[in-house]
């Protein structure tokens, strides 16, 4: 730090309540606001040791970060000198520029409250990260496989210089196995860069950047500094949430992001949406291991080996699997489904596939629209279930265990769950929820902020449907789901 960078950190710290300090720059609370400058540091994949560099970088800041959370940025200032001390955008040559951001509650970001992330704020989190990659733009010059290489290439360098600390033989499997994976993955990065799957991202998508403000999530500072790191692949964006969330035991809500994306994303992305996860254990180990490195610098060396820990664990090859599970509205599949798909396949889980969901897709309303009754046709029906079973299809031969959710009270219906698993290698297993009717009624009657428009007389149209021999496993859904999903696997 140079004289007058220090001057500059003493004054304003002096005024305000409350300093946050990280690698590259600090930022000062006062009142209702905060200010951010950075530091007059090179750190190599950033460059802020000019004040043209910084202003450059915070301008973007600025406008990068309006995109998730135009409430939070405010504007670039200049800091100009005074006899009694520093003012902003006084008349006289800039010395600094900073950012005034609006100030919130600290406490508020889910890194300091990873446990608040429950089922509805999971789903939010999914379909936000969702439109936000919507409306990013094309980076068709980023992403694919030369991006994540030189990502991977980063990592192994630093790591290779922490060896002493992490270990020299499990540094060297890490990286061996990493190479390995990419090499084999490349032509798929190539494809989806081809078909547009590489926008401008937030780039830096983990819990700690994500605040909660009114029951919904605010995406903040993302990357500006470097072109290379968030001109990527929509996909290794989400990859940063994804292995947050599932390493801190959070895989639950995990899981639950994933399929809120997926089922966001299905509305707008081209093909290749599903093709694609065969890269996510490889998107999610190259977060781990930056992760690995960061903490290692920071001090931490047993935080550094576990996320290198994580890190070839999501390289370790888990079966897919398909899981149905049906019974009339008001079981639980839902609460069932997602119950269960944490443990099912490789991390963060099994994406479930809820036929209530795409018929929202199919008539192109949001997933929490209320349809009348009579949109329920049978050609509509059919149609949900086409798409059910074809995307259980390319997740699964993508690597992905599925689990559906759907009445299934068609024994066809039933069969074609099994024939897909036949048809792509991998183990199934299906779940028929059951309880009393007036359980059932009075469940549907109390749901709220979900998917499914069934009411009591849906209900009853359905008791009245001739099912046939169910071979699945029966369970008894009268009770808590967590009895229902224990009962599911001991069957």
């Amino acid at each position: 730090m140079d004289a007058e960078e220090a001057r500059i950190a003493r004054w304003f710290a002096d005024r305000a309540d409350l300093v946050i300090e990280t690698a590259c720059a600090r930022v000062y609370l006062t009142g209702a606001a905060a200010y951010k400058i950075k530091k007059r540091v090179d750190l190599g994949y950033l460059d802020y040791s000019t004040l043209d560099l910084r202003h450059w970088a915070l301008e973007r800041e600025l406008r990068f970060n309006r995109a998730a959370a135009s409430d939070i940025y405010r504007a670039v200032r200049k800091v100009t000198a005074s006899p009694d001390g520093y003012v902003l955008d006084g008349s006289g040559q800039a010395v600094e520029y900073l950012l005034e951001m609006r100030r919130f509650d600290e406490t508020a970001v889910l890194a300091a409250r990873p446990w608040a992330v429950d089922g509805p704020l999971a789903d939010a989190l999914g379909r936000e990260v969702a439109n936000l990659h919507a409306m990013a733009e094309l980076r068709p010059n980023g992403g694919g496989g030369a991006a994540l290489k030189f990502t991977i290439d980063s990592n192994a360098k630093l790591l290779r210089e922490l060896k002493p600390r992490l270990g020299a033989d499990f540094v060297e499997t890490v990286i061996a196995a990493t190479d390995e994976v990419c090499f084999r993955q490349a032509p798929l990065l190539d494809a989806r860069q081809t078909a547009g799957f590489a926008r401008h991202c937030h780039a830096d998508l983990h819990l700690g950047n994500i605040l909660l403000e009114g029951g919904k999530p605010i995406l903040f500072d993302c990357i500006e500094f470097n072109d290379i790191l968030s001109d990527i692949d929509v996909q290794y964006d989400l990859a940063f949430l994804l292995m947050d969330l599932d390493f801190r035991r959070r895989r639950d809500a995990a899981v639950r992001v994933l399929s809120a994306y997926l089922d966001q994303a299905a509305r707008t992305e081209p093909a290749g949406l599903y093709e694609g996860l065969s890269a996510l254990p490889l998107m999610m180990s190259v977060r781990a291991a930056v992760r690995a490195h960061v903490q290692a610098h920071s001090g931490d060396d047993p935080a550094a080996i576990a996320y290198l820990t994580a890190a070839l664990d999501h390289l370790t090859p888990v079966p897919a699997s398909l899981t149905a599970v049906g019974g009339l509205s008001g079981t639980g599949k839902s609460s069932f489904a997602r119950m269960i798909a944490p443990g099912l396949g490789a991390a963060p889980g099994a994406v479930v596939l809820r036929t209530d969901e795409i018929r929202k897709r199919v008539l192109g309303v949001d997933h929490l629209q209320s349809l009348a009754a009579a949109t329920y046709t049978p050609d509509v029906y059919a149609q949900v279930y086409e798409i059910l079973f074809a995307e259980a299809g390319r997740l699964i031969r993508a690597g992905r265990a599925v689990v559906l959710d759907a009445t299934f009270i068609d024994a066809s219906l039933r069969h074609r769950a099994e024939v897909v698993a036949r048809a792509t290698g991998v183990d199934f297993h299906g779940v028929w929820l059951e309880a009393p009717a007036r359980i059932l009624a009075s469940r549907i009657t109390d749901r709220q902020n979900d998917a499914s428009d069934a009411t009591v007389g849906t209900l009853e149209d359905q008791m009245r449907r001739e099912i046939g021999e169910v071979t699945w496993s029966r369970i008894d859904a009268t009770g808590p789901v967590i009895e229902s999903a224990e009962a599911g696997y001991q069957n």
